[in-house]
């Protein structure tokens, strides 16, 4: 593959740190928490009812939006009050890698840009991305959609071919795909059709010389 590559798209959660410590585990669990002391599910329910507004609206939050009208900051800083600290640690290895990218680096998230900010400025790296692309600035039209890549590539003047996306979803890199970005997974089983898969985002430094 030979592109002309400019800037590099990192998802936030899952992606620039190992799903293994927990972080995300946790705010799942103050998603099911929410839904039952806010909104009144049944405990048994959530798992059912959450699966289902993953599957018709990319996340929670949106499905919640649309099915319940509840109030995304409410929502947000419900799931984020978390002590990020009892799960990151600060990585100066991620934090060499970003520093040695010939690309520019943008945070491309589902998540809030409030959230992503104690993530980064936790692992060392809040000084290492030229801007967050968050989901407000989406309009709260999130990933998958293929509208939120739009917005993002229009957003720091890009080609999509210009573009590499590192995410952890694949449901996520599908449209980047389809619009012609270079793709990497994040730890996955090599099944979701990435152009490329490493298991740690600290990897990238490694196949970045195959892309460029």
């Amino acid at each position: 593959m030979t592109r002309k590559l400019r800037c590099a798209l990192f998802d936030l959660d899952n992606t620039l740190y190992p799903q293994s410590c927990g972080l995300m585990q946790e705010i799942g669990r103050r998603i099911n928490l929410y839904m039952v002391e806010r909104l009144g599910v049944a405990r048994e329910e959530v798992g059912r009812r959450r699966e289902a507004l993953l599957r018709s609206h990319g996340t929670t939050l949106n499905g919640l939006r649309r099915v319940c009208d509840v109030d995304p900051d409410e929502y947000l800083d419900f799931v984020h009050d978390i002590p990020i600290e009892d799960y990151l640690e600060p990585s100066p290895e991620l934090e060499e890698m970003l520093r040695e990218l010939p690309l520019r680096r943008v945070i491309f998230t589902n998540a809030d840009a409030a959230h992503a900010r104690r993530v980064l400025a936790r692992l060392g790296v809040l000084g290492c991305f030229e801007t967050i692309i968050d989901i407000h600035f989406l309009n709260f039209v999130n990933k998958p959609y293929r509208r939120a890549y739009q917005r993002a590539i229009e957003f720091v003047s890009v080609r999509p071919e210009e573009c590499v996306l590192l995410e952890d979803s694949a449901a996520n890199i599908q449209p980047a795909l389809e619009m012609g970005m270079t793709t990497v997974m994040v730890g996955g089983d090599g099944s979701d059709g990435a152009h490329h898969h490493i298991e740690r985002v600290t990897d990238f430094a490694r196949l970045l010389p195959e892309l460029v």
